[in-house]
């Protein structure tokens, strides 16, 4: 808790006090009106005096229409009431204030809490880097300063201040504040780190690839900072609806108060003054639009929150909101719904083992750079085994053959296996398919195949729960396509696409959907889907491996790259709108029937009291659900 909320809640209960031991004192003995009088003004004052000022100064500025003059003028006329009339009650006064400052206390408690969640990320960024200077001193530099390719120092306990690629050192890496989840990665030389990250382990020597304003952390404080600007369209109602609200219900007060009397003594009748501008006050009090005013806002801003500490960034409310009627969700294939990075994914031998084949396989691929090459190497990491490789010959367009203990083993495709007399086979599974013969003789073959990420099976379902329907579009071959789609259960695809194919397909569907009112997402991590991910109705990025292009044409960016946030960003967004759709029907609906209850006056001014402040304590509370999942 803040100290200015501390401050705030002392004085409540200081005022909350100082009020019963008043109504103990004015019940239980006889006090001297005035002085009794001046005892409950210094209470009203202790409880009440920045509202006082606000309202003040709104009127100075010339903008008094808002809350804290309903509640300067609503609780001033009820004390005027007591000490004219005889009609009114110190009490309720001071009630009236002492409940609202409740009620703000508690919208600025939820408003801390959720806009925790937020500053936990803006944290993010360091505020210097250490670099290394001759004799091993370190000296802190301010990130702005490095270059790409500048070597920095990261000791225990720091977070990585810009991207870079590790080069000497490993540790275990805190990304909880990136990605949202909790179980430390590790980094060993060579892996790529992302700034904002904790290093929880030993001191890790990092070279950097990018400057301080595009690495990853700078990117994510720039989206935190532009969410605010994006305001959805129940904001948007709500701030136009005070404009007018507030104003309106000032003057019907004051029209309440005076033409009923005005009526009355035309009529020949008693005016009662005191009853009706009673009546006006308390209809003052419960045409206060806090609940609305104060819950809408807090709902997204936890929303947008809530789902940050998961590591799913929502560019503005506007897009939470959008979000929520998402009924179609597009998905790119590589490095969206698959890793990326060609992996072997499937061995078949023939006459050796599974182990054998891969051990000769990597062998022969030792000295080759193709990223096919490299997926074999990665199967069988043992290098350093006793194997002596010699007469190694890489073959253009055909695959590579090298003399391995003796043995000589040609690794790639049909051709380089016709060309050695190898009887090989086909495969049917989809893939890159690497043969491997031995002294001529067929050994078998080993599939290269980019892997399908871990939850992606598991968030093409979750989808069809809510239910969306999922589309697949791939610049790979229809073969492919077809496994993919098949295997993860996706509704449709299309395969061959170039990147202008796609966004004429993303466009088909959308057209679609238009009549429908349905809203279709693009799931994508290329600069080639930087185009279909700013023609979508809501594009969501990749962005720890994604491109810079496709994170800045995003409207929702997924720190992990996991396609499992999809999902799980949806239902937030559909929870978050349905707590404003309740604090909205909840609001309106107590202070329509505390109106009507007021003007006839059957509703006294502790009526009122719950249906400004009850309403609007129960609107926040209603609100800080937004943060959970």
């Amino acid at each position: 808790m803040s100290r200015t909320l501390r401050k705030k809640l002392i004085r409540i209960i200081a005022a909350a006090v100082f009020t019963v031991c008043l109504i103990l004192l004015k019940k239980f003995a006889q006090v001297n009106p005035y002085i009794l009088l001046a005892l409950y003004i210094a209470d009203y004052i202790l409880i009440g005096y920045d509202i006082l000022i606000k309202a003040f100064k709104g009127i100075l500025n010339r903008q008094p229409f808002d809350e804290n003059l309903l509640m300067t003028v609503a609780t001033l006329g009820a004390f005027a009431l007591a000490v004219f009339t005889k009609s009114g009650d110190y009490n309720e006064a001071i009630a009236v204030m002492l409940f609202y400052q409740t009620g703000e206390w508690f919208e600025k408690f939820a408003v801390g809490k959720s806009r925790k969640s937020i500053t936990d990320l803006m944290d993010i960024c360091p505020d210097y880097a250490n670099i290394e200077l001759e004799g091993g001193t370190l000296e802190k530099v301010d990130p702005d300063e490095l270059e790409p390719g500048s070597v920095i120092v990261v000791m225990q306990g720091e977070r990585i201040p810009v991207d870079g690629v590790v080069i000497e050192g490993n540790s275990m890496l805190d990304t909880s504040a990136l990605t949202g989840e909790s179980v430390p990665r590790e980094a060993n030389e060579g892996d790529e780190v992302l700034s904002g990250c904790i290093n929880t382990g030993g001191i890790l020597r990092i070279r950097t690839t990018k400057e301080f304003s595009d690495s990853t952390a700078s990117k994510i404080l720039e989206l935190i900072e532009d969410a605010s600007s994006r305001k959805s369209k129940s904001e948007n109602f709500i701030t136009k609806f005070a404009r007018v609200y507030t104003p309106v219900v000032v003057i019907s007060a004051l029209a309440l108060a005076v033409l009923p009397p005005l009526v009355s003594m035309l009529a020949g009748k008693a005016p009662a003054w005191g009853e009706w501008v009673y009546r006006a006050l308390t209809f003052l009090v419960i045409s206060c639009p806090c609940a609305l005013v104060i819950s809408i806002p807090l709902s997204f801003f936890a929303g947008i929150g809530g789902a940050g500490r998961r590591g799913i960034l929502i560019k503005g409310s506007n897009y939470l909101e959008i979000l929520s009627g998402t009924k179609t969700v597009v998905f790119d294939k590589t490095g969206t719904l698959t890793k990326g990075t060609f992996d072997v994914s499937d061995v078949h031998p023939q006459g050796v083992d599974k182990e054998m084949l891969l051990h000769l396989a990597s062998h022969a691929e030792r000295y080759s750079s193709h990223p096919i090459s490299e997926s074999v190497k990665r199967a069988f990491p043992d290098a350093a085994d006793g194997c002596t490789v010699d007469d190694y010959e890489e073959l253009p367009g055909l695959g590579v053959k090298a003399a391995i203990n003796g043995r000589t083993v040609a690794v790639g495709n049909p051709k380089l296996m016709e060309s050695v007399g190898a009887q090989y086979h086909e495969c049917s599974h989809t893939g890159t398919i690497l043969h491997v013969a031995i002294d001529g003789n067929y050994a078998g073959h080993i599939v290269i195949s980019d892997v399908l990420k871990p939850n992606s099976a598991k968030a093409v379902g979750e989808l069809k729960k809510l239910p969306a329907q999922t589309v697949m579009l791939t610049g790979d071959s229809e073969k492919v396509a077809r496994s993919v789609a098949s295997e993860l259960g996706i509704d449709k695809y299309k395969s061959s696409l170039l990147p202008q194919d796609k966004v004429t397909e993303i466009e088909r569907i959308i057209s679609e959907k238009k009549s429908k009112k349905e809203i279709v997402a693009f799931a994508g991590d290329g600069i080639n889907d930087a185009p279909v991910l700013a023609r979508a109705d809501i594009g969501i990025a990749m962005g720890a491996l994604g491109s810079d292009a496709a994170v800045e044409a995003a409207d929702i960016v997924l720190m992990d790259d996991d396609p499992l946030k999809i999902p799980e960003a949806i239902r937030m967004s559909k929870k978050c709108l349905r707590i404003v759709k309740q604090n909205i029907s909840f609001a309106v609906g107590v202070k329509v029937i505390c109106l009507i209850l007021g003007a006839l006056g059957i509703a006294n001014m502790w009526a009122a009291i719950f249906a400004d402040v009850g309403v609007m304590i129960l609107a926040v509370l209603n609100a800080i659900r937004c943060m959970k999942n």
